[in-house]
């Protein structure tokens, strides 16, 4: 019987991301032009600073509701007829906000490409804002946090945040509003709130696909021309932590038969200095599947299916999180587990063989990540967002290669914090309460939910 060996890989292919324009239009809209011909499509993805972050204390969601209900209708159109007028043109609207902007995204055929961003620009420049709809939405948004609080997974994701943050911090609210401050909402809020952060200084509109940068530049001018002008209104962000040494939350979930586990402290900003050693760290620690948190409580204690950590990157610094579940008997040896691999990753070099790992996979996924031209504008978004250079996904593999294991090593201690842990267990208080006794958690409170 002849056996064919598998064929080893090739050196990497050069790179180059897609060619575009950076300017300020008359009007004060940043424009962001990629031309990509493969295809006779175009994305055109408008961004606007006005992000979870912008919420005004005690509004919290309040960003993330105007997103939405900029889709339910303009002065000229319904909701029903706008997404109508979408489905003629082949496309539709998608909205949302995270924690750093609001976004709206159509993806067409370029023949079609005017006609649609133009309907666009319709839909986030004269809305209407039907109370019926906002009451509407912010309903949705009550029924899924009722939801979220009987599903442990997403309970341990928000109680995290809120556990991790102190109390002032907008990042220890849910970033689409917790269910107290939606419910409080109204339409002037909304109103008021698109009025104060939508304007020609707040945004950013990307073009990628089959365009030339001439045409690009007129159809957006048309298309919001009556959008009004401003400058940006950035607000300070706190993010200031809770506690600053080691404390454990169990969140009593009574018979659960597992516990959510989440581990963690205050991360990085996305424009750090140490953004690539970081990003190596984390892939090597806990970031893919052959990470050291996942062999360990996987493979060799088989406490878990899964277990991965990752940093939550923001403008300002977001949370470092390890996030597994395992059996209830099992939820003191997963902790001390995980414990050890912080302090182990902390004390001695990446072995070769993970660093190179951690390496290839993070170079050799980077380009097959921006092949459509969503993928581009989002990549283009991303520059806008957190203020990159021009160059940053042409210089991003070499930027990880150069990452050594002292690289890794110097990032593990100086952006892993052992003594500022905090550890959050969604599952069952009476089963894993006693077993804690003994692991260095710190000061131990049980939320009943």
């Amino acid at each position: 019987m002849v056996t064919s060996l598998r064929p080893k890989p090739g050196p990497p292919r050069s790179y180059r991301f897609p060619s575009f324009s950076d300017e300020v239009l008359p009007n004060g809209i940043r424009l962001v032009t990629s031309p990509v011909s493969k295809l006779p499509l175009a994305t055109v993805l408008v961004l606007v600073d006005a992000g979870s972050t912008s919420d005004p204390r005690g509004k919290e969601g309040v960003a993330a509701l105007t997103a939405a209900a900029l889709l339910e209708g303009s002065q000229r159109l319904d909701g029903a007829e706008l997404a109508e007028e979408f489905e003629k043109l082949g496309t539709s609207l998608e909205s949302g906000a995270d924690w750093d902007s609001a976004f709206f995204k159509i993806t067409v055929l370029s023949d079609k490409l005017n006609l649609a961003t133009a309907l666009l620009g319709e839909a986030i420049s004269r809305p209407l804002f039907p109370e019926r709809e906002i009451e509407r939405l912010k309903a949705e948004r009550l029924a899924e946090i009722l939801q979220l609080e009987t599903e442990p997974r997403g309970l341990a994701d928000e109680k995290f945040s809120e556990f991790l943050y102190a109390d002032e911090s907008r990042y220890s609210q849910p970033d689409e509003g917790s269910a107290k401050s939606v419910g409080s909402l109204t339409r002037a809020d909304v109103d008021q709130f698109y009025r104060a952060n939508y304007n020609s200084g707040t945004t950013t509109v990307v073009v990628a696909g089959d365009i030339p940068a001439d045409a690009t530049r007129e159809m957006v001018t048309e298309a919001f021309r009556s959008w009004p002008s401003g400058v940006p209104r950035r607000q300070p962000l706190l993010a200031k932590a809770r506690a600053t040494e080691r404390s454990a939350l169990i969140v009593d979930k009574p018979e659960a038969p597992q516990s959510e586990l989440r581990v963690g402290h205050i991360g990085l900003p996305r424009k750090h200095p140490d953004f690539f050693p970081t990003l190596v760290l984390n892939a090597v620690f806990g970031g893919l599947f052959g990470s050291r948190i996942n062999l360990n409580l996987r493979e060799v204690h088989g406490y878990t299916y899964g277990a991965s950590s990752y940093y939550d990157w923001r403008r300002g610094p977001g949370p470092f999180v390890i996030s597994t579940a395992v059996e209830s008997q099992v939820t003191a040896p997963a902790l001390r587990e995980i414990l050890l691999e912080v302090e182990r990753i902390r004390s001695e070099p990446v072995l070769a063989e993970e660093l190179s790992l951690a390496k290839e996979y993070l170079e050799g996924v980077f380009p097959i990540r921006y092949e459509t031209t969503a993928a581009i504008a989002s990549a283009l978004a991303t520059l806008s967002i957190y203020d990159l250079p021009a160059e940053y996904y042409d210089s991003y593999r070499r930027n990880i290669h150069n990452v050594s294991a002292t690289d890794v090593l110097e990032a593990a201690r100086a952006h892993l914090h052992p003594d500022e842990l905090q550890t959050v267990i969604v599952g069952d208080a009476q089963v894993v309460r006693d077993s804690l006794t003994g692991l260095p958690l710190g000061q131990l409170t049980i939320h009943k939910s």
